[in-house]
């Protein structure tokens, strides 16, 4: 794709937006007729390609929904220069955005037309504030030119309607200069109704989970940590356990294995080898009870490469070992449709709580088969690739692509 001589691209996400995505797309080829206008069509079941195509805009159709991700894909297919993000029913000119100077510039509403309470667009304003210093007015505004540096500091973005507070928190923390300005614009507000309260209630948790750690998955995605959650089983050795794993998420460098981790000695991987067993040691107070609690732990953590096959892994053991399993089954919908992913601190901690189980039910030769069969998986894993493996193995690769998104 291409675009005009001044270097700017929009971007308009959009969704069965087939009333009004052909009068936004001509208003801002109007506005901008030096620019390109990409469409990003998500999923959409009406008429919004063709009309959008048909004023003149670039469509690229998506196979997922979710804003952030279909703005981070619009990204990534546009050529260098400043971005204008704009909502596909927006009407007024967002021309004064491209005059502040700014990094990133946001545009706030003069009037309010409908909506709820406030309380999302408060959260979201808390969330931004606690992390950078900073309370904007609109953090959840989708009105935004997006600089050259600012694109690369806050591209991929965070997925679903989280990305806007995420942007905001990733150019704030980056240093970069950051404005609002109060424009004379309208759009289809939400209303006071099952489907507003329930895209309010979304906004409020993408808002949530975007603003705490982020990785980014086997595709690319920038996805929310939520491995943190571990900490609510009760067990403080889980809690140790998944404070290891968010060291290593956060700080951890590229070393994978337990031959790498050796070989750099000084990495968050060689202070989960000791500290897991350890924590396991003094949870269990027994030598082959921490061989369980830790090998367990590492043999999630080996398994947590692809959407949900960590939290299948975990749910098929928890069963007979009578493991708690709500963590999990809330878990597992955004795992498998990448809208979140465990990191080592959730996968290493559901590891602990299965070793931990299995010491409570396993004794004599029982627990030590247990401890040759994960001690086994575990140099398997150093030799070869387990997702290989289980690709290559009819029934596993069935289960382990089951409810993951293509």
């Amino acid at each position: 794709m291409s675009n005009g001589p001044d270097g700017l691209t929009i971007l308009v996400a959009a969704r069965n937006e087939e009333d009004r995505i052909g009068a936004t797309v001509a208003a801002l080829r109007q506005d901008f007729p030096e620019a390109e206008v990409i469409v990003l069509d998500g999923c959409s079941g009406d008429r919004t390609a063709e009309r959008a195509e048909a004023a003149g805009a670039a469509v690229l159709r998506l196979e997922r929904l979710g804003k952030g991700e279909a703005l981070s894909a619009g990204e990534r297919a546009a050529p260098p220069g400043p971005l204008l993000l704009c909502d596909a029913d927006l009407r007024g000119s967002l021309r004064p955005l491209l005059a502040s100077g700014a990094d990133l510039a946001v545009a706030s509403f003069r009037r309010r037309s409908g909506g709820g309470f406030g309380i999302a667009k408060r959260l979201a304003r808390e969330l931004v504030r606690l992390r950078t210093g900073v309370a904007p007015r609109e953090p959840l505004s989708g009105q935004r030119l997006v600089g050259p540096r600012a694109r690369a500091a806050c591209f991929p973005l965070a997925p679903g309607f989280g990305c806007e507070v995420r942007m905001t928190i990733d150019a704030l923390r980056a240093g970069l200069r950051f404005e609002e300005l109060e424009l004379d614009l309208d759009h289809r507000a939400t209303g006071r109704d099952v489907a507003g309260f329930a895209h309010r209630g979304r906004q409020l948790l993408d808002a949530l989970l975007a603003a705490g750690p982020l990785a980014l998955n086997h595709r690319g995605l920038r996805l929310p940590l939520v491995g943190w959650t571990a900490a609510g089983q009760g067990d403080p050795g889980i809690t140790l356990v998944m404070l290891l794993g968010f060291l290593d998420d956060a700080y951890g460098g590229e070393a994978r294995g337990f031959r790498e981790h050796l070989r750099a000695r000084r990495t968050t991987g060689v202070a989960k080898l000791v500290g897991v067993p350890l924590v396991g040691l003094l949870r269990t107070r027994s030598v082959s009870g921490a061989l369980l609690f830790a090998l367990a732990a590492n043999a999630l953590n080996q398994l947590d490469t692809r959407p949900g096959r960590c939290l299948k892994a975990y749910v098929l053991a928890a069963l007979p070992l009578r493991a708690p399993l709500g963590l999990a089954v809330l878990l597992l919908p955004y795992d498998l449709r990448e809208r979140a992913m465990l990191g080592d601190a959730g996968s290493n901690a559901l590891g602990a709580m299965l070793g931990l189980k299995s010491v409570e039910r396993l004794h004599g030769p029982g627990r030590w088969a247990a401890i040759g069969a994960l001690a086994g998986l575990t140099a398997l894993g150093e030799r070869t690739s387990l997702g290989r493996l289980i690709e290559r193995t009819r029934g596993l690769r069935a289960l382990d692509r089951l409810g993951r998104l293509p």
